[in-house]
């Protein structure tokens, strides 16, 4: 400004007359200036039907006036800011389709567009009607800009597989490094390994062969010089955007980092704006109000009329409280004063009509109370209903779902409407898992190789059963890191720690007995070296769980391999034994070839799987078949459980097979926790009623009746996410019956004990 001033004596050379338009206020910097060139120009302050401010000189600045127009003022209150969103677009619509208002004619403000801006934008993608952002849309809402922050995301929280699953996903269309990684690659990422480390990305790549990848060429070296940028973090993140990014991603990426610290490049991207690539003079236009009094169109539609949105509050500074320096000096320009201005100048220029629209309810259900404006005004309110028919739909959805006549005769609504209704019937219909009689997916889960698990599953759970092993659904697995390991996960914790320390105890073939202190030294040994397994390749909790964790699984161990057993004379151990055709997971010697199948005895099932642990007599006469549990033991005996424990018998039958019938097996399930081992007493008898219940389960799916067992939606049902909502407290009880009715003999084992 003081160096404008010096220069005033170019005024009139450099600008000639100079008219203001389409303001109402002038920030108090700029007015010296201002009034210092109106004495050497003519300056004309072109203010129409808006307010003057009271330091205009109307001597030296000469001022227009105009009369303010007399719009149609409608005032309605919808359910929601959403509501307040398709309400708009439908009001729209119905100026356009009666011939009212062209697009350009249209305006649609609020004082806080961030409040609105998400919900015009989906809604936008759902109609054909072109609504221009005034003010710009988010970076973030286009491919290129979730790019960014896909690789923002990278370089700020560190590498994991599901950050680098998602910037291979946006990134391998443009062209790049990225791009020229095979499609199809990401099947190589092991789906339980979190990779959040550069080191365990080396790992994974070095143990992969030109044979791995979907196009069989090496592209290890280029996958690594892609991972070692990424490992450079926040401090190289323009190298590492010069050599990922192309075109309008790396136009975004440079703007951020010029506009922010690297530190905040997150928060910095979900500021930044783009404009949308519509033409303001021939589109609906969704504006702010200030943008609107700026430049005002026939019809008007304002919302967020709400108290403490329009106007907006006004608050002191935290630093700088009042009785310190009065907010006014601070902010000249309350923005409160300025919403005022801008609602006023709008209801003056706007020359057909203005809706003045609030919303009823937050989106959590919470109250809204009406602005001063909407009470100053006073227009009698209209009430719009979310469920009310629109008489102009702003979309191909919008007029479906206030049609539902001719809704519900599309295929879609018809196999949903079906879908749902069948889910309401106490009888069991396809939508509960019936098919036709000898279904080639039931043919064929039923051919395939079983496990104890999968057995467990089709006894207990056939839709589970089918949707698993016909249908291949699985629980998304998530990468990040846990809190706490869940059971399963657990399990495996203990499980693989015992493998690794049976194995450095065995390693001549002879079970630990009596060596305390040994067995306690290779368990810490193992767990050690299982821990660090686990923290290159699998999601662990934080630091302080994890070292609890370990301790505990360092105790289960140690007591799972000091148990006190009667073992056989000259015994050998063997431990996670592969039979019928399971893969083994190491060189170990085994008592049998892993490959041979194994069936059981008139039920038409194969089983493969592993044993915790195996230990043969001398004499190899005698053999005990070991399972180990890291849950609470079961207060009474069981035997089959109602079909949850198969393992004992199984394995004991599986032994037995592998080794002759001439060798005496014992299995017993072992809990480390309450170091209580319990003895299957009749392993023969008890084949007998699996092999029964088994052959009911064979003819119920053969039948069609892969339908819902007594494990269905319970806590530990994976696919529990693919039933109706809530499905154990109401349709799980709903459909039992009829379910138990269908599945007849198979419901049998859920009493055995």
């Amino acid at each position: 400004v003081s160096t404008g001033l010096q220069r005033l004596d170019h005024a009139a050379a450099i600008f000639g007359p100079i008219d203001i338009v389409g303001i109402t206020e002038l920030s108090p910097c700029w007015r010296p200036l201002l009034h210092a060139i109106a004495s050497r120009t003519p300056v004309r302050w072109i203010a129409g039907p808006r307010s003057v401010p009271q330091w205009l000189d109307g001597a030296a600045i000469e001022i227009a006036r105009s009369e303010p127009q007399q719009p149609e003022v409608v005032a309605v209150s919808a359910s929601t800011a959403y509501h307040e969103a398709i309400e708009a677009l439908r009001w729209a619509r119905r100026l356009i389709a009666s011939g009212r208002a062209e697009p350009a004619d249209i305006a649609m403000a609020s004082a806080s567009t961030g409040d609105y801006d998400d919900h015009f934008l989906a809604l936008r993608e759902d109609t054909d009607l072109d609504l221009h952002f005034v003010h710009g849309v988010k970076v973030t809402a286009s491919r290129e800009g979730q790019a960014a922050a896909a690789l923002a995301d990278i370089l700020m929280r560190g590498l994991s597989q599901t950050r680098m699953r998602r910037l291979t996903a946006l990134l391998g269309v443009y062209p790049g490094p990225v791009q020229a990684l095979p499609d199809g690659w990401t099947r190589l990422l092991p789906a339980d390994a979190p990779l959040t480390s550069p080191e365990a990305w080396t790992r994974l790549i070095d143990g992969l062969n030109a044979e791995d990848w979907p196009d069989e060429t090496d592209h290890g070296p280029a996958l690594g010089n892609i991972i070692t940028l990424l490992g450079k973090g926040i401090e190289g993140a323009e190298e590492v955007g010069e050599t990922l990014l192309h075109g309008r991603v790396l136009t975004i990426w440079r703007k951020a980092l010029l506009l922010g610290a690297g530190a905040s490049l997150d928060i910095t991207l979900d500021t930044l704006k783009q404009d949308d690539r519509l033409d303001a003079s021939n589109s609906i236009c969704w504006m702010p109000a200030n943008a609107l009094a700026a430049s005002p169109r026939r019809f008007a539609r304002l919302l967020g009329l709400n108290s403490s949105r329009w106007p907006r509050g006004i608050s002191e500074d935290r630093l700088l409280s009042d009785h310190i320096i009065p907010s006014r000096e601070l902010d000249p320009l309350p923005v409160a004063e300025a919403d005022r201005r801008d609602f006023e100048t709008i209801l003056a220029t706007s020359e057909s009509q203005v809706v003045l629209s609030r919303a009823r309810r937050e989106s959590d259900g919470r109250l809204l109370g009406r602005s001063a404006l909407l009470i100053r005004e006073g227009p009698t309110e209209s009430f719009l209903r979310r469920n009310d028919v629109p008489d102009h739909a702003f979309s191909e959805t919008d007029r479906l779902t206030a049609r539902p006549k001719e809704f519900r005769a599309m295929p879609q609504a018809v196999a949903a409407h079906g879908c749902w209704r069948n889910w309401l019937r106490r009888e069991i219909t396809p939508h509960d898992g019936l098919v036709r009689a000898g279904h080639p997916v039931m043919r064929a889960i039923l051919g395939r190789t079983q496990s104890a698990s999968s057995l467990r599953l089709l006894l207990r759970n056939p839709l589970g059963f089918v949707w698993k092993y016909g249908l291949h659904w699985h629980a998304p697995q998530s990468s990040e890191d846990p809190l706490v390991l869940d059971a399963l996960a657990m399990g495996d914790l203990v499980h693989q720690t015992l493998h690794q320390a049976l194995q450095k105890l065995a390693g001549d073939g002879r079970p630990p007995v009596g060596q305390e202190d040994r067995i306690i030294a290779a368990v810490g040994d193992a767990a050690a070296e299982i821990a660090r397994l686990w923290e290159k390749e699998r999601a662990v909790p934080p630091p302080l769980i994890w070292r609890l964790t370990l301790k505990e699984t360092r105790t289960l161990c140690s007591r799972a391999l000091t148990h006190d057993d009667q073992l056989f004379a000259g015994a050998v151990t063997y431990s996670e034994v592969p039979f019928g055709g399971a893969p083994p997971q190491d060189d170990a010697a085994r008592p049998w070839d892993a490959n041979a199948a194994v069936e059981i005895p008139g039920s038409g099932f194969r089983i493969r799987g592993y044993l915790d642990r195996l230990d043969i007599s001398g004499d190899g006469l005698q053999a005990l078949v070991r399972d180990y549990k890291t849950g609470r033991a079961p207060t009474d005996n069981i035997t089959l459980d109602g079909g949850k424990e198969l393992q004992r018998c199984l394995y004991a039958f599986a032994v037995k097979a592998m080794l002759g019938d001439e060798v005496s097996i014992s299995a017993s399930l072992m809990y480390p926790r309450e170091e209580k081992d319990l003895r299957l007493d009749d392993p023969e008898s008890t084949l007998a009623q699996i092999t029964e219940y088994l052959l009911a389960a064979r003819a119920n799916l053969r039948s069609g009746g892969g339908v819902m067992g007594i494990d269905t939606g319970e806590i530990y049902d994976d696919l529990a996410f693919a039933l109706p909502a809530n499905a154990a407290a109401v349709y799980c009880k709903r459909k039992i019956g009829a379910a138990n009715e269908r599945l007849g003999a198979a419901t049998r084992v859920w009493g055995a004990k």
